[in-house]
């Protein structure tokens, strides 16, 4: 007899990104739409969400009661905004759900807060979830450990102008990765502002450069520049489906796991001992 097949629940469906899930959970034969979530007083609100996307009918209504789209689920794949999120994992552990997030913007209050609901459930989060970028971070962290502090970092990245934090969560995650490396806390060495007269570079500081606009769907360089020469680790994205694809990928890997805090790197086998 062969296993069911999961049914995914899609948070913030009329945003960019929850729009492509809904394209690309649609398009697969190993999942089934079971729910589309938006905030309360949305003109989706009881529409077919195929329908209020343009489309043909897909049998989903979308609904602003995220525990009743999840108890017909299991899992929910979740790009909103970090305030939803912490809400969506309380009410995804409360129903047992594989929990994928990929919402960037993180504060410590709401990281602690997803942690405590990992404790019931599996959540796999990550700034990003396409392979190439979980890759980079590999190689980011790689070359950051080979090179001493004579080689200065610089993490750069560039999306389209309607995004609402910087630096991007790819960005800090491949910062991460070069702290990793060089053996120390990103809070003590990221540099993510510079305006006016701010002196020399300080030796050690892994450096963030943001650049918006336009349509601009993702573009991540990690520099290692040293006197004389220059390496460059660089991923670009140009279409969002690279990102749907992981995060379906993540929800299938999810099934059945142990509850926890899981992330990218352990989804595509990645993480130091995998």
């Amino acid at each position: 007899m062969s296993a069911p097949i999961p049914g995914i629940v899609i948070t913030g469906a009329s945003g960019r990104m929850g729009q492509m899930l809904i394209r690309t959970v649609t398009a697969s034969d190993r999942v089934r739409l079971a729910g589309a979530v938006e905030r309360k007083g949305h003109a989706w609100i009881g529409r077919d969400v195929g329908e209020a996307m343009g489309g043909a009918a897909l049998g989903v209504a979308v609904t602003d009661d995220p525990l009743e789209a999840f108890a017909r689920a299991q899992a929910v794949i979740d790009f909103t905004a970090p305030d939803a999120t912490v809400e969506f994992a309380a009410l995804a552990a409360q129903a047992r759900l594989c929990h994928v997030i990929g919402t960037t913007g993180m504060e410590e209050s709401h990281l602690a807060k997803i942690q405590a609901a990992a404790r019931h459930a599996v959540i796999v989060r990550a700034g990003n979830m396409s392979l190439g970028v979980n890759l980079l971070t590999v190689l980011a962290e790689k070359v950051a450990r080979a090179l001493d502090a004579d080689y200065d970092i610089e993490v750069i990245e560039a999306h389209h102008g309607q995004k609402v934090d910087a630096p991007s969560g790819t960005a800090l995650m491949l910062g991460e990765a070069a702290a990793r490396g060089r053996g120390v806390a990103l809070s003590e060495v990221a540099d993510r502002g510079r305006d006016g007269i701010t002196g020399a570079r300080k030796r050690g500081d892994i450096g963030f450069a943001v650049i918006r606009g336009g349509d601009i769907v993702g573009e991540h360089d990690v520099m290692f520049a040293a006197a004389g020469e220059r390496i460059t680790l660089r991923h670009v994205a140009t279409d969002r489906s690279v990102f749907a694809r992981g995060a379906l990928k993540a929800a299938l890997w999810g099934q059945d796991r142990a509850p926890g805090e899981y992330d990218m790197l352990d989804v595509l086998g990645l993480a130091e001992g995998a």
